[in-house]
């Protein structure tokens, strides 16, 4: 039998392979090398440790108002600086229970000589031979002691020499307080370290409940730490160049640790779900960097912007807190990135071993709790758009009240050193002493004698209301060219009062005592610069809020092709940024309940906490507001059905979005025990925005204003289409093989 020629049958053409982008590559290639990442990573991570404990910066909250009367008073006396001005000023407040401080004038000379002797040590004034340094009753007294450089950078060690040189008073049964940047190198250090520990504690216990399994758990966590202390150190040798403020360190910790355990999360969430249905663990690990980590960049990226956006203001000092907290969660995204994947890799397919119970997927179905939670929603769409933005709307009453100041130590415990001397001297002299102004007359055009300028200014400074005493106007470092004076209020720094006389006296009483003189005066010193750095941050705040919303509003307009969407989320999040806003107010200003935390009395809220809270807050809101708006999507575009989309979304993200906001709510509720009461307030309005923002936007307001607009949410007129450009927050099913085999795209629902 011959064989008929056979005509070759044409093959079939193959499906064109999907592009492997650069996402998936990375993930896969840090999967399938993961001693290698995890090596480079512990190698960066000791030579930062290294290079930031060998030149890493202190932090200090010094800052420049330029343009102000507060600056220009301040370089004035720069320029004209004497022994007088120089160096950083700390007070050594004396007080003795019986008789006068007279009475132990040995010991008090002998801790005047003691001090001379300390290293960095400029003057130290003897209060029994400084006027006015003595309260009137005899038994308080001030010595001020000034530094090369601010003493609250120096080493904790430095209290020894301190306590050494007045160990004589002690002894003699005079009561010894540190005050000023000496009182704040005193405080106790370990109560930010506790917080620390506290979060990653109740962390544990969250990834435990939600993972069911201690391999799982620690992934996460591992991440996080790796890339929170990298963050740190880089943030240490930042400081070493450029001024970081004192709450710098501990809110990039907290931002770092929060966001790091997020993010890790989202990944390895992503990643156990994509082992369902990949033999190969390297290139589940590869497509859950592609999908999931996406959505991490976003959400990186967003946040990033939103604290850069803090620079709008013109002040650096709020600007480098931002870069500060920024740098943290840029390298928890470099983190999650890169080393959650080389875990991902070790791990393999055991990543649920050591289970601690059963743990628990993403549903599949509809019966599950949060499909009929959505659909309980939809059923009353606008009694639960009411009832929720009723209850935030509630919580942001006490914000109409918010009066932005100070926090001075007047607000620490008592069992502070700073506070005690804080008391001791509003206790002798007035609680104006704790606030004065410093008045410098710069006569360089005068067109009138100095003796006689002097004596025109002390009559009208004493004569301005609000006063308590002034002393008399006197050159500085015998220039004759400038006059420098000293204010006290009768107001304490934190009262309304203060800040009323600190206008008073640079719109009224200054240039009226100086008029026609040729001569122009200036407010200056730490209260007036305290005062006057509220009054720029509250004028900048409405510029900031514009910048933050915008962004956000053309980021989600960007990601979701929606102008509905976009609108509704950025006013959402101002709803819950004004309910954290009320209940900050609520605490620390009303005190309601703010013994609990350690704020013995009402304090005004610091001048840039709410300019802190809105960036981060907006920022933060981002991950959770593209983590569901993405699920809800992919689920619109495959059904086209908006009720089906909206609960397959709300469940597909219930669990973890739980998660993560748990964890990130226990690490900044978990500062509420710092001793710095600015801390406290950021931990407070961020805990409380991020647990309103979880439940009360995402499970409630979300859903029920998407129900009820219906296909409307979509919309997108298509002029704006074409302007705007694409970008995916979990960027294109990759494809890519195993052992050999081609894997399909992932589905619709897997990339939700």
């Amino acid at each position: 039998m011959t064989n008929a020629p056979v005509t070759p049958r044409k093959p079939a053409r193959p499906e064109a392979p999907q592009r492997v982008d650069r996402l998936h590559r990375l993930g896969r290639w840090c999967a399938r090398r993961p001693w290698w990442v995890i090596c480079v990573w512990l190698l960066v991570l000791l030579t930062a440790l290294a290079a930031d404990r060998a030149w890493g910066g202190s932090y200090d909250d010094d800052f420049a108002l330029p343009g102000t009367s507060v600056q220009t008073g301040s370089d004035l006396l720069d320029a004209h600086g004497s022994a007088g001005v120089r160096g950083t000023a700390a007070q050594i407040v004396l007080h003795t229970g019986t008789g006068s401080l007279a009475a132990h004038r040995g010991a008090v000379e002998s801790a005047v000589t003691e001090l001379k002797k300390l290293p960095q040590v400029i003057t130290v004034a003897d209060p029994l031979n400084t006027p006015g340094a003595v309260s009137a009753d005899g038994a308080t007294g001030i010595m001020t002691v000034r530094f090369t450089e601010n003493p609250a950078r120096f080493a904790v060690s430095y209290l020894d020499g301190v306590d050494d040189a007045v160990h004589g008073l002690r002894a003699d049964h005079v009561e010894v307080e540190y005050g000023g940047p000496l009182g704040q190198l005193a405080r106790p250090k370990a109560a930010d370290r506790l917080s620390e520990v506290i979060g990653l504690v109740t962390a544990v216990v969250v990834l435990l409940a939600g993972f069911g399994s201690v391999a799982a758990a620690g992934l996460p966590l591992l991440t996080a730490v790796a890339g929170l202390l990298t963050g740190i150190s880089l943030l240490g040798l930042l400081a070493a160049e450029f001024t970081f403020g004192n709450a710098a360190p501990t809110l990039a910790t907290m931002m770092g640790l929060g966001v790091g355990i997020d993010y890790a999360l989202f990944l390895i969430t992503r990643h156990r779900r994509l082992l369902r249905d990949v033999d190969d663990p390297a290139e589940a690990a590869g497509r859950a960097v592609a999908t999931s980590g996406r959505a991490v960049i976003v959400a990186a990226a967003t946040v990033a912007v939103a604290l850069g956006g803090l620079y709008v203001s013109g002040v650096t000092f709020i600007g480098t807190l931002g870069v500060a907290a920024g740098l943290t969660v840029l390298v928890a995204a470099v983190a999650a990135l890169t080393l959650a994947p080389a875990f991902l890799g070790v791990a393999g397919r055991r990543i649920d071993r050591w289970r601690v119970r059963t743990p628990v997927d993403e549903p599949t179905g509809t019966a599950d709790t949060w499909h009929r939670w959505a659909a309980t929603v939809g059923r009353r769409p606008w009694l639960f758009l009411a009832v929720g933005a009723l209850a935030l709307a509630v919580l942001a009453i006490p914000a109409a009240s918010m009066r932005l100041g100070h926090v001075d130590n007047g607000a620490d415990p008592t069992d502070y050193t700073d506070r005690r001397a804080y008391d001791l001297i509003a206790d002798g002299f007035g609680p104006g002493t704790n606030g004065q102004f410093t008045i410098v007359a710069d006569l360089r055009d005068a067109q009138t004698d100095s003796a006689t300028l002097s004596r025109t200014l002390h009559d009208a400074l004493a004569a301005a209301p609000g006063v308590a005493r002034v002393t008399t106007p006197v050159a500085a470092g015998n220039q004759p060219t400038l006059l420098i004076a000293t204010v006290t209020p009768d107001t304490g720094p934190q009262e309304q009062g203060t800040s009323d006389l600190l206008h008073r006296l640079e719109d009224d009483t200054l240039p009226d005592a100086l008029a026609g003189t040729g001569a122009r005066g200036y407010v200056t010193g730490v209260t007036a610069a305290q005062l006057t750095f509220r009054d720029v941050v509250l004028d900048r705040l409405p510029v900031i809020v514009a910048v933050v919303v915008a962004a956000a509003f053309l980021l989600l307009l960007t990601v979701f092709r929606s102008l509905l969407v976009a609108l509704k989320a950025a006013l959402l999040n101002l709803l819950s940024i004004g309910a954290a806003y009320g209940v900050v107010v609520a605490v620390f200003q009303w005190g309601w309940g703010s013994s609990l935390f350690g704020v013995e009395e009402p304090v005004p809220v610091e001048s840039y906490v709410p300019m802190m809270m809105f960036a981060i807050v907006f920022g933060l809101s981002m991950d959770y507001e593209v983590f569901l708006l993405s699920r809800i999507r992919e689920s619109w575009l495959h059904t086209k059905d908006n009720h089906l989309s909206v609960a397959a979304g709300l469940a597909g993200t219930a669990r973890v979005i739980t998660c993560a906001a748990l964890i990130m709510t226990s690490v900044f509720l978990a500062f509420l025990l710092s001793t710095n009461v600015v801390i406290k307030m950021l931990a407070l309005g961020l805990g409380v925005s991020v647990i309103l923002d979880a439940t009360v936007v995402r499970l409630v307001l979300v859903p029920s204003t998407m129900y009820l607009l219906g296909r409307a949410n979509w919309w997108l007129p298509g002029w704006l289409d074409r302007l705007l450009p694409h970008l995916d927050p979990e960027g294109p099913a990759p494809a890519g093989t195993c052992d050999g085999r081609t894997l399909p795209a992932l589905t619709a629902e897997e990339t939700g």
